[in-house]
């Protein structure tokens, strides 16, 4: 059960990632030829290697964190349209995958 969570969230972080970045360069960016949001992207990289290698701390901070994009991706669902929003329910389906793996993660490795 815990390397599938891990597995889980590790897929959803690059996962969230890879479409941060494709959103704001080809897909649909905030300006035509993409925008500077793609940097968006960046802040999701901290917590990655912690989440690859199983690290219960970066989990459970990264469970808080996520929750940013979640916010965005609520926002941009419901005040963008065409493509744009469809990118946005994809970011909030994978910010829920991965919070709902980060805390049952961090819950059943936690030291008794």
């Amino acid at each position: 059960m815990i390397k599938k969570l891990q597995l889980g969230a590790s897929i959803s972080l690059i996962a969230l990632i890879l479409l941060s970045l494709a959103w704001e360069t080809v897909l649909a960016p905030f300006k035509p030829g993409g925008s500077l949001l793609m940097l968006k992207a960046v802040p999701l990289l901290l917590p990655l290697f912690g989440i690859l290698n199983g690290k219960r701390y970066t989990y459970k901070w990264a469970s808080m964190f996520i929750l940013l994009y979640f916010t965005e991706g609520v926002v941009r669902a419901w005040s963008d349209i065409g493509l744009s929003a469809q990118l946005a329910l994809a970011e909030i389906m994978l910010t829920i995958l991965f919070f709902g793996c980060a805390i049952f993660y961090a819950r059943l490795t936690r030291a008794n």
